[in-house]
């Protein structure tokens, strides 16, 4: 009996997802929310993600030749479960309807931005750190 290749990818998939999406929840018991706040912690969760998944790629694909299932089980499961666009859409339909649309929208672009410089920063550094450490 032949075994499907996609169902160890899927199984890393789903287990480093839950393993981020508990980390993920974990950090929003450490610092909720209070009811109509901003939400800082998505904000913070996202841009952390974001710079994680910069350091991880520019390792696994310049430094590090990586088992086939590290990428699917970190980089899309683990990352994948533990930063969240539905609860970042999420925060922002509630500051909307909550009168807060000017802050909603500040939050939008915000969490854009901080997030494409923690990817970019973070490359630049994991570069700039593995150059530094050749002969």
């Amino acid at each position: 009996m032949s075994r499907n290749p996609q169902t160890a990818a899927v199984a890393v998939v789903a287990l480093g997802g839950a393993t981020g999406a508990s980390a993920r929840y974990g950090a929003a018991l450490l610092w909720p929310t209070p009811t109509g706040g901003f939400p800082w912690t998505t904000l913070v969760v996202n841009v952390v993600g974001c710079a994680v998944i910069g350091v991880f790629m520019v390792v696994i694909s310049e430094a590090w030749t990586a088992h086939r299932l590290v990428r699917p089980f970190f980089g899309t499961g683990v990352l994948g479960g533990f930063t969240t666009f539905s609860t970042y859409a999420v925060d922002i339909e509630r500051l909307v309807a909550g009168g807060r649309a000017r802050t909603g929208l500040a939050y939008l672009g915000l969490t854009l931005l901080a997030a494409l410089a923690a990817v970019w920063s973070a490359v630049w550094l994991t570069r700039r750190a593995l150059a530094w450490r050749q002969p």
